[in-house]
């Protein structure tokens, strides 16, 4: 079961509980095959591609299909990595890329904090993202981060 908060206007916060170690959960947030797994609001997305390069200063890239065969194409920077703890990586759109770049605009970079808590060897993830230009690019992406984060037990 998952949590989803309206923290304010421009954050929202996701709480999820994995049956699986925090060590599993966070390699398949840093492991390009297991993104490709499970990386979409839903399961008619397709993630043909998946770019991870897992340090601090180190980029990612994740490239998403719509079923109307719409790209939908996010990347970004990583600003903390401490396995397999937390993960802060900068998140953007690029430009022509579907929803994300019309909605939040190809150059506004959001902040996404990623916690993977150990609960008697289940992980509490807790998903943050931040900095939203408005609510309705929150409110947006607030469906897809849940529909991710369901998907992601196929990985795990």
């Amino acid at each position: 079961m998952g949590n989803l908060t309206e923290t304010s206007q421009t954050t929202l916060q996701v709480t999820k509980i994995y049956q699986a170690p925090r060590e599993e959960v966070f390699k398949a947030w840093t492991s390009p095959e297991a993104l490709k797994q499970w990386f979409g609001p839903t399961d008619d997305f397709k993630t043909p591609e998946a770019e991870v390069d897992l340090r601090v200063g180190g980029a990612y890239r994740i490239h998403m299909v719509a079923p109307d065969s719409e790209s939908h194409i996010v990347g970004g920077t990583y600003k903390e990595v401490s396995a397999p703890s937390k993960l802060v990586f900068t998140w953007a759109w690029e430009a022509g890329s579907g929803c994300g770049a019309t909605e939040v605009g190809a150059t506004h970079d959001t902040l996404v904090t990623v916690e993977f808590r150990n609960r008697d060897g289940e992980t509490e993830l807790v998903l943050t993202h931040e900095q939203f230009p408005d609510v309705a690019a929150r409110d947006k992406h607030n469906e897809g981060w849940g529909g991710c984060l369901d998907r992601l037990r196929v990985a795990i």
